[in-house]
């Protein structure tokens, strides 16, 4: 690694590339999405056998996310990142030649364990560019991607689908992350822990690894409200679209679209305010970070309900903007939080647990737990089970609230 002082023209280079990279993460993941209408025709499938086109992809994530976490906290994260990104692109595009239901399952899950290599690694380096005292607001900014990726995915995918085919959508969104390879291999490296932490601290190098972090009050407490989280948004990322599609008449050209425009409004609105809310806060308030995030899912809740059960489409979209906004407060927030918890030593393998808890209790199993319910009792009544995820998640903020103070000290202690 070269030695030099990163200049901060460098910083806000290295941080665009990596917002690029994380851009095509989601439109790759929510593509699929997109076209499960023209998928369910074509290979006649069950809503339940659909589902799990969904859930493939998020259990090969999170059971290989802790081998690149180990990875990411003892090699280059840099080459992890390009390596990741090579293999979800290429999978992508191999799930646009599946000529069946096994082969694009496997395709779905070989994206997984591309993105599991980039997602460990990521966040710790973006937050390692800036100073400590500005990550909610530069996480904010890397993770602006999630809604404007997966809305370019609804949009891509409606489109290019509709007009297309599904196996074009896949063809066509896979290719531009092979381009972006190169860069993200090449990009210098901080410190790790960044500038603040240039000295490692003995005591958290020996802390034990994996086994310290179950140990972790703070980190344990706030994976939950994200596994919560993550399984109400996993679940209505994948089966809003099909719910527009049946419940309200939409092709899927224009109920993508719909759904894509209000996903990347009310997404970049919240993720924004969201980090810019949390640092403020987090200057009052050691516990300003899980503040933000646990009214936002609280108050959010009641909107999202309303837009399954609304019986028009004015109505719903605007509680689906509504809710989306309040549901992205929390992404900068909660995810400074497990980096300001977690010593540097560890803090890939933290985000390594993270990924493997909150989508093996989230959107590994809600996408197929809402198809089986959907069999049952159709998708709207489904999809109700959704807000009251969102509701917990921000309980499991409030709760984890009572320990992020202390542990914060620990780690800077």
């Amino acid at each position: 690694m070269n030695s030099a002082p990163i200049s901060l023209a460098y910083r806000r280079y290295a941080l665009g590339v990596l917002l690029a990279v994380n851009l095509l993460n989601y439109i790759d993941r929510q593509v699929l999405f997109a076209v499960f209408p023209l998928i369910k025709i074509e290979l006649g499938l069950s809503d339940t056998a659909l589902g799990f086109l969904g859930s493939a992809f998020m259990l090969s994530y999170m059971l290989i996310a802790p081998l690149f976490g180990w990875l990411g906290d003892h090699w280059s994260r840099t080459k992890l990142a390009a390596g990741g990104l090579v293999v979800w692109s290429l999978a992508t595009v191999l799930a646009g030649f599946a000529p069946g239901y096994r082969s694009l399952l496997a395709a779905r899950a070989a994206v997984g364990v591309g993105e599991a290599s980039f997602g460990t690694v990521s966040p710790g380096l973006v937050a390692d560019f800036f100073p400590k005292e500005r990550r909610g607001r530069v996480l904010s900014w890397f993770y602006v991607a999630i809604p404007v990726g997966s809305a370019l995915g609804y949009l891509l995918g409606g489109v290019l689908g509709q007009r297309y085919g599904w196996h074009a959508a896949f063809l066509l969104v896979g290719l531009p992350g092979l381009l972006l390879a190169v860069p993200v291999a090449l990009l210098r490296t901080p410190p790790r822990g960044g500038d603040d932490e240039s000295v490692p601290d003995p005591k958290v190098k020996d802390s034990g690894g994996y086994a310290a972090l179950f140990r972790n009050r703070s980190f344990v407490c706030n994976t939950l409200a994200m596994a919560a989280m993550t399984f109400a948004i996993g679940g209505l990322a994948q089966w809003i679209p099909s719910f527009l599609y049946r419940v309200h008449s939409l092709d899927v050209a224009r109920g993508n679209t719909m759904f894509g425009a209000t996903t990347v409004m009310a997404g970049i609105l919240g993720t924004l305010v969201g980090g810019w809310l949390g640092d403020r806060w987090q200057k009052r308030s050691g516990k300003g970070y899980l503040l933000v995030s646990g009214w936002g899912f609280v108050i959010g809740t009641p909107f999202a309900v309303w837009a399954i059960l609304a019986p028009g489409l004015t109505g719903c979209m605007s509680a689906i903007f509504i809710a989306e906004f309040f549901l992205f407060l929390n992404t900068g927030p909660l995810n400074t939080v497990i980096i300001n918890v977690t010593g540097s030593a560890v803090r890939a393998m933290a985000f390594a647990v993270n990924i493997f808890f909150i989508h093996a209790l989230g959107d590994a199993i809600s996408p197929s737990i809402i198809g089986w319910l959907s069999d049952q009792w159709g998708l709207r009544n489904a999809l109700l089970i959704t807000p009251l995820a969102m509701l917990l998640a921000g309980l499991l903020c409030f709760a984890c609230g009572r320990f992020v103070v202390q542990d914060m000290v620990r780690v800077d202690g």
